[in-house]
């Protein structure tokens, strides 16, 4: 069963192209990166796929001359097929297994660019980290996550639904009978999580309980692929670090409490391997004075999420029967869920061409601390997002940076319906991506 995917859209626009730069399909491990390229492939005449992991022999067509044209021939020789460029999309999957292999995708666009190349692996990122260059300007990369909050609803036949998510506005509110209903399925996604296999094994037979131990499986094998980073990097170090990455969510992530005998450089040098195969992402601080919101963040101030809801939810142990069935927003937000699942879901509905940026805004002071969740970018305005329920006097931190910043407008996520008062616009936490509109 394919669960159509937005990046869909992308690669369609891709092939229409007239030249073509060899696409490489970034993201973590199990995000449905081969599932969406294999379904693509039917698109073609001719489709072409080589496991460099299924079948490691295929690594040898990569050395030597890395000529597009004696690669292709090769190709063609071994498998007995035919390469028509504008007919044939060739796949080449763990690519990583073979550098070779991703130094040669900038020539396909230098002297082959009617051939539609893609490249893909599962833990591409390290691999990329011992090339100096692999193709500036002659390589496109696509970043993949998991399911987004829209695409589960397109998943599961709820297009409707959608289309009226992203008509709504703080101006227009949604019917309460609709709005319920969206709550009640934003729950199940939290739950759930992203991951293709999970997904579809929901909408297959419904039964959460078999989804929850598809989400064991899936951790276990991430913790398997800790192994797989780095030697000099103890796997339960890895695990350990990953561990209180969870725990530590919704606040700053302070390394002395990541592990009892590591040393500061030792849960950095984890948690950025952590951070390279896509399984952490940073939210980092920033001053938030103007735009880029980049040129004023630092780096030693940094909350951490979780790739997927789904699998933070697992690892926290939250009780889902619970949690399914209360509709309190502190229930839905319980060890920070609810803000998690609001920082991955501006970053899906920030485009697929891109590394974004996800930022917070944090003031120390002995009298008055205030914490923003997130701090985005819309048009040329800063905006702050807070992940919150109750009354407008909750929100001190919010009001504390309209006015420290002068800024025109701040945004409130919770389970409420779409309105606004005073400076403050609400969003209901389904309607994340409509943020970015």
């Amino acid at each position: 069963m394919y669960i159509p995917r937005s990046i869909d859209f992308d690669l369609e626009k891709w092939q229409k192209e007239k030249r073509h730069k060899p696409l490489l399909i970034r993201g973590a491990r199990q995000v449905g990166k081969t599932a969406t390229i294999r379904e693509f492939g039917k698109k073609f005449k001719i489709y072409i796929e080589l496991n460099f992991v299924e079948k490691p022999g295929l690594t040898r067509l990569f050395e030597g001359d890395l000529s597009p044209e004696v690669i292709c021939d090769n190709i063609e020789t071994i498998l007995n097929v035919r390469i028509i460029p504008g007919e044939t999309l060739l796949f080449i999957d763990e690519i990583q297994e073979c550098q070779a292999a991703i130094t040669s995708l900038r020539f396909f666009y230098e002297k082959m660019p009617e051939l539609h190349v893609i490249a893909a692996g599962s833990l591409l990122e390290f691999a990329l980290s011992e090339i100096p260059t692999f193709g500036v300007g002659r390589i496109r990369s696509i970043f993949m996550y998991p399911m987004s909050f829209a695409e589960f609803l397109i998943a599961s036949g709820e297009i409707k639904l959608l289309d009226k998510i992203r008509n709504a506005s703080p101006l227009q509110p949604l019917h309460d009978v609709i709005h319920s209903k969206s709550i009640t399925l934003v729950q199940k996604f939290l739950s759930l999580g992203g991951m293709p296999e999970v997904v579809a094994s929901y909408l297959e037979d419904g039964d959460f309980n078999h989804c929850q131990g598809l989400l064991d499986d899936l951790i276990i094998s991430i913790q398997t692929d800790f192994a797989k980073y780095r030697k000099k990097t103890p796997v339960s170090r890895l695990n350990e670090v990953f561990q209180s990455v969870v725990h530590q969510s919704g606040q700053k992530f302070v390394y002395s409490k990541a592990s009892l005998q590591a040393n500061t450089v030792q849960v950095k040098e984890a948690l950025q391997l952590l951070i390279t195969a896509g399984l952490v992402i940073p939210v980092t601080h920033s001053s938030s004075n103007g735009i880029p919101l980049g040129a004023e963040s630092n780096p030693q101030k940094q909350k951490m999420l979780v790739f997927d809801s789904g699998i933070f939810q697992r690892i926290m142990g939250l009780e889902l029967e619970n949690f399914l069935l209360n509709k309190q927003f502190d229930a839905i937000n319980k060890g920070n869920l609810a803000e998690q699942f609001v920082g991955l879901e501006l970053i899906k509905s920030g485009g697929c061409y891109q590394i974004p940026s996800l930022y917070y805004w944090h003031r120390e002071s002995k009298n008055s601390n205030a914490d923003v969740d997130y701090i985005i970018q819309l048009q040329n305005e800063v905006v702050p997002i807070e992940v919150k329920s109750g009354t407008k006097g909750s929100m001190q931190s919010l009001y504390i940076f309209l006015k420290e910043k002068k800024i025109r407008k701040g945004i409130r996520i919770s389970n409420e319906n779409f309105s606004s008062f005073d400076n403050i616009e609400v969003y209901p936490l389904y309607a994340v991506g409509n943020l970015k509109k």
